[in-house]
């Protein structure tokens, strides 16, 4: 028995027709980020500015406010936050601050606190009462009652219920790319609605 037994760390990668091999290629595309703590901010920004983003985006189902809202994210963590944190407290802290932000955003956009990123952050609801006595909620109804059917759906999934865009995709029995289309229209349509009634 003459050979030697390679751990798994040390399987022999595909060498490619340019003789650079497989493993050698993704060494260079990752990053290294102590397992320990991030350098600087500008290490915490590129690690977690894409997740972030994405996590956004499937929220708010739009390009703008996505990235309005990720940097809103950033902003806010900028003064609080430690760069001497773990790596996990600062992906923990980032969630937290992004579930935070987006609850201002539904705030602001339908009147409704919305916190739900995942099934794992749903909160429960703690009073039965309206937490203020804003107009929005019932304009929101009105609006919603004025759209057809499939328009009124697809504004509640995403914005009410904060469903991705697949997912109410998957609701409603219909393509990711009509989702989209339908969640446009209906926002257009929505907005002449809230338009006729204001006059």
């Amino acid at each position: 028995m003459g050979w030697a037994r390679r751990r798994p760390t040390e399987r022999a990668a595909p060498i490619t027709s340019d003789g650079e091999d497989d493993l050698e290629r993704a060494r260079r595309r990752l990053r290294v980020v102590s397992a320990e703590a991030y350098p600087d901010w500008e290490a915490i920004y590129r690690d977690n500015v894409e997740r972030v983003y994405g996590l956004m985006f499937a929220k708010v189902g739009n390009r703008f406010d996505a990235e309005d809202l990720t940097e809103e994210v950033f902003l806010a963590a900028l003064r609080p936050l430690r760069v001497s944190a773990s790596v996990g407290e600062v992906r923990a802290y980032l969630l937290v601050t992004a579930r935070t932000v987006l609850a201002g955003y539904w705030r602001r956009t339908l009147g409704q606190e919305i916190t739900t990123i995942g099934d794992d952050y749903a909160e429960p609801a703690t009073t039965e009462e309206p937490v203020s006595s804003s107009p929005a909620p019932g304009r929101v109804e009105a609006v919603l009652a004025g759209l057809p059917e499939q328009y009124r759906r697809i504004l509640e999934l995403r914005f009410l219920d904060a469903y991705s865009v697949k997912d109410a995709a998957a609701e409603l029995g219909v393509s990711v790319a009509n989702a989209k289309v339908l969640q446009h229209r209906a926002l257009r349509r929505a907005a002449l609605v809230n338009e006729e009634e204001q006059r």
